[in-house]
């Protein structure tokens, strides 16, 4: 996020001139916007907002309407977040330590517990030796990515969403071994309920909630292991993201493909009718370069 992308959220419009020219990378969450993340030039990492579920991170549930420093991050180069909708969060720092807090009540902060978390707790229950280079988060599930390609996941699974095999909580992070196990994965992304994954040769998989046809595998059923797209066989995707309930995938030609819930038209399809394939999404500006990550509908 840019400085000028701040003026797009008003939980910033409370933040001193000074301050906000410092942040250099913020994430905004909440069911309104109402709780953020930043990182400032000094690498001191501050939160401020509602902190629902102690996700601000400062120890307590207190709201706080200026931002407040998250010590256990300062000065450990933070480079990315993520939220739930519980909300809990992720961070990842350069070196490729991950850090977990907020909402637990399905075991999505990875520490083998359901125990709330109001202060950034490092997670390294097998995932000692990773660098984590990318997290995901679903609303009570969580992915991480190692540089290697390999997936963990863990938390709330009572849709497949972890990709285990079995519709059983995950309480520590666990390798996503079935079907892309031996493959080199290279983008991760989470619906609401599912999640996705983006392979080195422009294949996509996935797995989890399906009710809404979000896997794009042609059906409603949900998936507890991964499944690759077919509908995308002879497409190189080369990125990937997930709204609450759509999924969409760019391909290397600058083509944009989308699928799952439309029922506000997030599809881009012309209509409301929702798609259990990928469907081409047509225009007449020429190729996508880009697509958005947000789980709100064509956000």
């Amino acid at each position: 996020m840019t400085s000028l992308d701040l003026d797009r959220w008003p939980i910033f419009s409370l933040l001193d001139p000074d301050f906000r020219n410092s942040i250099v990378q913020a994430c905004v969450f909440g069911s309104a916007g109402n709780e953020a993340m930043m990182v400032t030039k000094d690498d001191d990492v501050y939160s401020l907002g509602s902190n629902c579920c102690g996700c601000l991170g400062l120890g307590d549930s207190q709201s706080s309407m200026e931002p407040k420093k998250v010590e256990q991050l300062c000065r450990k180069n933070v480079v990315d977040f993520a939220y739930g909708s519980g909300p809990h969060v992720l961070s990842i720092t350069a070196g490729g330590d991950l850090y977990s807090w907020g909402h637990n009540g399905y075991c999505q902060l990875g520490n083998g517990s359901t125990n709330q978390g109001t202060v950034p707790m490092l997670i390294s229950t097998n995932l000692i030796g990773k660098k984590i280079c990318q997290v995901a988060c679903g609303s009570h599930h969580s992915l991480a990515r190692t540089l290697e390609g390999e997936v963990f996941a863990w938390g709330q699974n009572n849709c497949g969403q972890v990709g285990s095999g079995t519709t059983t909580n995950q309480p520590t992070p666990r390798r996503v071994t079935a079907c892309i196990g031996s493959k080199v994965v290279v983008q991760i992304a989470c619906g609401q309920t599912s999640s996705m994954a983006l392979l080195d040769t422009g294949d996509v998989y996935g797995w989890g909630y399906n009710g809404n046809g979000q896997l794009g595998l042609g059906n409603n059923v949900n998936q507890p292991n991964p499944c690759r797209v077919a509908g995308l066989t002879g497409i190189f995707i080369n990125q990937i993201t997930c709204g609450y309930a759509h999924s969409l995938a760019l391909s290397d030609e600058g083509t944009l493909w989308a699928w799952g819930a439309n029922s506000y038209g997030q599809l881009g399809t012309g209509n409301k009718a929702n798609m259990v394939t990928p469907a081409k999404v047509a225009t007449d500006k020429g190729r996508f370069v880009e697509i958005p990550v947000s789980a709100f509908p064509g956000l």
